[in-house]
């Protein structure tokens, strides 16, 4: 009886470590598919494998409280997409300039490359930008900020100067919009909620 739990004790003991080291043998053999480099982290003197995943937005759906509220969000994610290139456009063309600035001292090559950029800018989209609406020039204005972390008055006073930005205001004004408006992802939710579930790389 004595042999019997000893017999028994023993097998308790020996098999669950003899399974493990069967799982550590098939963890660490090597198949004729295991020819990808991935990057791995030592933990416990074992080489861990990982891979970098793609970042998945999880958002719920909208439920609207009538078909007012819907057509509403509609109309604001049509102006959204409209004005979204130009916003990308912007970013991309001041993070251009900021580069080539800050390759030159000279403040005359300064100025020729900050008119060369307003040129370039008036010349691609002035024609489409004097067509929006001023609801579509205000998500405009907003998404600018967003983009490059600065209001447009504050980009305009910068590349123009103080005076031309005021008047700029004065005009922007006039038809209802504020240069110096700020985007702020709280209070433009439904605006960021449709520029992340729209596909641009913003």
């Amino acid at each position: 009886m004595k042999l019997f739990r000893l017999f028994g004790f023993v097998c308790l003991v020996y098999w669950p470590s003899q399974t493990l080291a069967q799982e550590n043998t098939q963890i660490s053999s090597k198949g004729k598919n295991d020819t990808i480099r991935v990057s791995v982290t030592m933990v416990d003197n074992e080489l861990i494998p990982w891979v970098t995943l793609p970042e998945v937005v999880i958002s719920d759906k909208r439920v609207f409280k009538s078909p007012e509220d819907r057509a509403k969000f509609n109309l604001l994610r049509y102006n959204v997409l409209k004005v979204i290139p130009y916003a990308i456009m912007a970013r991309d063309k001041y993070a251009q300039l900021q580069r080539d600035l800050a390759l030159t001292a000279d403040k005359k090559e300064q100025r020729r490359l900050v008119k060369a950029c307003n040129v370039e800018v008036k010349n691609i989209f002035n024609h489409e930008i004097k067509n929006l609406t001023m609801t579509q020039g205000g998500i405009l204005i907003k998404l600018i900020d967003r983009e490059i972390g600065k209001s447009s008055y504050d980009i305009l006073k910068e590349m123009k100067g103080g005076f031309t930005a005021f008047l700029y205001q004065s005009v922007a004004r006039i038809f209802e919009n504020n240069l110096k408006s700020r985007y702020d992802p709280e209070e433009d939710r439904d605006i960021e909620a449709i520029i992340q579930s729209s596909g641009y790389k913003l």
